[in-house]
């Protein structure tokens, strides 16, 4: 089946609101409303209501504090996504895009373990350093050719649903943040790391599908 992307299904801002709590595991509002371009008013209206309805909650962790989803929540969005999925008949593209993201979801978590450690003399779980520039300049090389792999594969799955564009670009800059020597953004949290970004990419992939983490 062939999709044209000016045919791609939009979602409602009632489900983005609700899925940005679920991808981003914990977000603020203004959080909440940048990840799918949301007017912050209202995206501030919908949580509220979320609230009321027991689908979402105020927490904070570690310091930070925003809002996160709680199991009726994951329910609902489970839901919503089911439907829309349904309505789009974009099974078959969000299917092939989770096929192949399978051994480059492989990759890039090799990658971040390269990035962060560094075995030698026999200790895997020495740190790395960062003093070895030829190590990672191949860890950076490999998150540039994973980079080119996702840019079709978000192709094709915006072509079908639109709230999947963006994570290409957003991989791309956080790249280009890594290689002009912010190293934090390939595996950094709390930014919109090359980790981070994909770690968001797979979420959204197995909850859009209704497949649990780990099955």
């Amino acid at each position: 089946m062939t999709h044209n992307p000016a045919l791609a299904r939009s979602s409602q801002p009632e489900l983005l609101v609700l899925h940005s709590v679920r991808i981003q595991g914990m977000a603020d509002d203004d959080a909440v409303a940048a990840r799918f371009g949301l007017d912050e008013a209202d995206t501030r209206e919908i949580l509220l209501d979320d609230e009321a309805y027991g689908w979402v909650r105020q927490a904070a962790f570690a310091g930070t504090a925003g809002w996160s989803m709680t199991d009726r929540g994951r329910a609902e969005d489970d839901r919503r996504l089911a439907e829309e999925l349904r309505d789009a008949g974009a099974r078959p593209v969000v299917e092939r895009a989770h096929e192949a993201f399978g051994p480059l979801n492989a990759r890039l978590l090799q990658a971040c373990t390269d990035w962060q450690l560094r075995p030698e003399d026999g200790d895997r779980l020495t740190p790395n350093t960062h003093t070895d520039p030829e190590w990672d300049a191949r860890v950076l090389g490999e998150l540039a050719a994973l980079d080119g792999e996702l840019a079709p594969l978000v192709a094709e799955l915006t072509s079908a649903l639109a709230r999947f564009e963006g994570y290409d670009t957003r991989f791309s800059a956080a790249l280009g943040k890594a290689r002009s020597g912010q190293g934090e953004w390939v595996a950094g949290t709390g930014i919109g790391s090359c980790h981070v970004v994909w770690m968001e990419l797979h979420e959204d992939l197995i909850s859009t599908l209704g497949i649990q983490r780990g099955a």
